[in-house]
């Protein structure tokens, strides 16, 4: 190494002696390699320190702005030895605490970590700001819940945590320790967080049995009940889809990582409940969180009203009862009111009013209400009839309201749909008898006379209408149709002029001011009959051109053999679109549409 460096300055020696005895300081530059610059730098140095002056020279800086000071690496490093879960952004808001100043960076910080071997270093992850994330503007707008396990007892048992946090701020209102988390225990949880924080807009959970149906046989459980009487959206998780629910599963990794994994058993049931009371206490008031801004989930929570003082008090049905061993008081310093707890269970038909709750309405004829789950696959049967709502609303709990003339579909007390009714007094009965209740109003009530007006209009290939020179969305598959609209204050129905069958109904866009330049309005005749809306399916044609919907062969000819072709499928006919031509077929069966989409061809030689 020295013969090495002696040799670069002894070139450096007679690159300066060349320059000293009158050569070009430019071609002697170019002999050596090196720039004018340097070679300049060669003869200052010389000059003023001689030969020792041309060895290399440090190029260390003299000051490092970004540097940790001693005395900062040092409360960093206690601080990390102190609690080792902590990431280098929570050591610089705890150093910010006591006072630091200037505060140190995150990546000093990790920095001084890895130093001191208090992190392995690793390979950076993806940005953060590479993420999509999503959150509510305000607390009280989406509760996230679930079920956690790991709550070992000293009997060797292991009890489950119902938890759910606020969107927005992260607050935790539910953590109720449970020895089994059935559908009662869960809605206990839930009544007793609705209790003390007031009524969400919406919750959102995964399709656990104790939440929904939803896979199930379409009916209601009690956790959809509750949801249903208080106005609250309920939301469902796409199967195997955890990051929907992602802010409550990150709360479950915290909860495990700073309680639950220390390995020692709870004494019983109570006793991991004051634990977990006090933890959360820690968590919603004291405890930084990284996602908000190192804010405590509490600055970023306000409850809603009082119940008690809201125009539309809580209601709890009467079959909530606690039960030894399944609930505990929910996670708060402060108690909670206790959920009222009936000394029988009643039938829910007959169950006494709770609270300000106005009684479930008993049936006795007339117009009946029940409420079902839209399956995964969209397409309900209810009642011996199916109910097209399509995929995007599985999970949705959708309310009927019917009598012997008409069926109305309503979700969140917003009507969707109307059909004509097949539904005889008897059915109404079975109905009633099943769970349904006496229903009230009709949705789609008839219009005052004098209070509207219709027009005859054809539907335009786009699925519009012009009306007041606005245009007006109608349906895509009307195009070309006559139709005659009628048009209410909120309300516009598309319906055949001939034989008055209702084909669609949309909102009104247009004020009654403007729809006094209407052209070719008359006053409003009776309102249209409600009709049955075609399910669209597809299907493949076999080799000899037959087709199967609904449990009806379809003979469409070997010139489509294989080919794929769309069916309309109504109450009484069959609509199927060939390349060439529309052809329609009596319906002969009562089966439901089981099938959408067209089952995929298959491959030459396969024998079933």
């Amino acid at each position: 190494m020295a013969l090495v460096d002696l040799s670069v300055v002894e070139q450096r020696y007679r690159a300066v002696l060349a320059v000293l005895a009158g050569a070009s300081v430019r071609e002697t530059a170019a002999q050596v390699g090196v720039s004018r610059q340097t070679l300049h730098s060669w003869l200052r140095r010389y000059r003023e320190s001689g030969l020792a002056g041309l060895a290399d020279r440090s190029r260390r800086p003299k000051s490092s702005p970004s540097q940790l000071s001693a005395e900062v690496e040092a409360v960093v490093c206690e601080l990390r030895r102190e609690h080792p879960r902590w990431g280098p952004v929570r050591l610089v808001h705890e150093a910010k605490r006591l006072g630091v100043e200037p505060a140190p960076s995150r990546m000093a910080v990790y920095r001084a970590l890895v130093r001191h071997g208090l992190v392995s270093p690793r390979q950076r992850r993806k940005r953060r700001e590479d993420y999509l994330r999503w959150e509510r503007p305000a607390p009280m707008q989406l509760w996230q819940m679930d079920i956690v396990g790991g709550v070992f007892l000293a009997d060797g048992t292991e009890a489950k945590i119902v938890t759910g946090v606020d969107d927005h701020s992260r607050y935790c209102g539910i953590a109720s320790v449970v020895a089994r988390p059935t559908g009662r225990a869960v809605c206990l949880a839930f009544a007793a967080a609705l209790q003390r924080f007031g009524v969400p807009e919406e919750v959102l959970t995964d399709n656990g049995k104790q939440f929904t149906d939803r896979f199930g046989k379409g009916g209601e459980v009690l956790f959809d009940r509750i949801c249903r009487d208080n106005g609250i959206a309920h939301r469902l998780t796409q199967p195997r889809s955890p990051t929907t629910t992602g802010k409550v599963e990150r709360f479950h990794q915290t909860l495990r990582r700073e309680l639950l994994d220390d390995g020692v058993p709870f004494e019983d049931l109570a006793a991991a409940q004051a634990a977990v009371e006090a933890w959360v206490v820690e968590y919603n008031t004291r405890r930084p969180h990284q996602a908000i801004g190192m804010a405590c989930p509490a600055e970023r929570f306000t409850p809603a009203a009082d119940p008690r003082e809201e125009l539309l008090p809580l209601r709890l049905p009467g079959v909530l009862k606690a039960v030894d061993g399944q609930a505990a008081a929910p996670p708060q310093p402060a108690p909670a009111p206790e959920v009222p707890a009936p000394t029988q269970v009643p039938d829910r038909r007959d169950a006494p009013p709770i609270a300000g709750q106005e009684p479930v309405r008993a049936w006795s004829g007339g117009p009946v209400e029940f409420d079902r789950v839209v399956p995964a696959s969209g397409n309900m049967f209810v009642a011996g009839r199916q109910f097209w709502l399509g995929p995007d609303r599985a999970g949705v709990m959708v309310t009927f309201w019917a009598d012997t003339d008409v069926i109305h579909l309503l979700v969140a007390g917003v009507r969707i749909k109307s059909f004509r009714s097949h539904l005889s007094n008897a059915d109404l009965a079975k109905l009633a008898a099943a769970g349904g209740r006496a229903a009230g109003p009709a949705p789609l009530p008839p219009a005052e006379p004098g209070t509207a007006v219709e027009v005859d209009r054809t539907v335009s290939r786009s699925g519009t209408v012009s009306l007041a020179g606005r245009v007006v969305l109608a349906a895509e598959i009307l195009n070309g149709r006559r139709v005659t609209v009628r048009i209410e204050e909120h309300t516009l129905m598309f319906f055949d002029p001939d034989t008055r069958e209702l084909l669609r109904t949309r909102p009104n866009p247009l004020s009654w001011e403007r729809l006094r330049h209407l052209r070719d309005a008359r006053p409003a005749g009776p309102p249209p009959r409600p009709s049955v809306e075609p399910v669209t399916v597809q299907r493949v044609a076999s080799n000899s051109g037959v087709i199967m919907v609904a449990g009806q062969k379809v003979a469409l000819g070997r010139i489509h053999a294989r080919a794929i072709v769309t069916v309309h499928v109504s109450d009484t006919t069959l609509t199927i679109e060939l390349p060439d031509d529309t052809r329609v077929v009596r319906r002969t069966t009562t089966q439901p549409v089981r099938s959408i989409k067209a089952a995929r061809p298959r491959k030459a030689g396969h024998v079933s």
